[in-house]
């Protein structure tokens, strides 16, 4: 892995070098004119809610917020990935949003989403791993000097090559998810002296 992507992404992730951001983007475009992703409702490396997870019944995908990008900006596209397996899982694919400062609503409803891994255009909601590794989750957002004609439901391939070449600026924002918490911490406890 290049010394630019080991300084934005968890050392301890496997598909680091398969994720969006090393396939389309350079040490040039990252942060570019101060283009910067980020989230409300976690900061950079910390945990998601279960809220935003398959742990809860109601759950949707988290906000987000943006900076704007650079003025040759014609659009912007999201791209959630896991990169804590030997290939990156694709959680969600976002484009269309506004070349500007701006923002997604937790749960709402983006412009244009394609195929997730599971071949649905749905936040894909993070579990909890079986062996109680944790998982991270890589948001990285693309500003884009022309837009993207494709049709919602398109896949990564479709969509990771109608951008090749087009990058002008790019932002990553990461989130880890285990599904403990001191909840869960404290339940152990009880059940352990009770």
């Amino acid at each position: 892995m290049t010394d630019w992507l080991s300084a934005i992404l968890p050392s301890s992730c496997p598909a680091n070098s398969g994720l969006a951001v090393a396939r389309l983007a350079s040490r040039e475009v990252i942060g570019k004119g101060g283009f910067s992703l980020s989230s409300p409702a976690f900061g950079q490396g910390e945990e998601l809610d279960p809220c935003f997870t398959a742990d809860e019944e109601d759950a949707v995908a988290p906000p987000m917020e943006w900076t704007a990008p650079p003025k040759l900006a014609e659009e912007m596209v999201l791209v959630v990935e896991d990169a804590s397996t030997d290939e990156p899982t694709c959680h969600w694919l976002v484009w269309g949003l506004t070349a500007q400062h701006g923002k997604l609503l937790e749960g709402e409803a983006p412009p244009r989403t394609g195929k997730n891994d599971q071949g649905n255009s749905d936040w894909l909601l993070p579990r909890v791993d079986p062996e109680g590794k944790p998982h991270n989750f890589v948001f990285q957002l693309f500003a884009l000097d022309l837009p993207i004609a494709l049709m919602p439901g398109a896949g990564k391939a479709e969509l990771f090559a109608a951008m090749e070449g087009h990058v002008i600026a790019a932002s990553v924002l990461t989130a880890t998810y285990s599904g403990s918490d001191e909840e869960d911490l404290v339940d152990l406890e009880d059940d352990a002296g009770g």
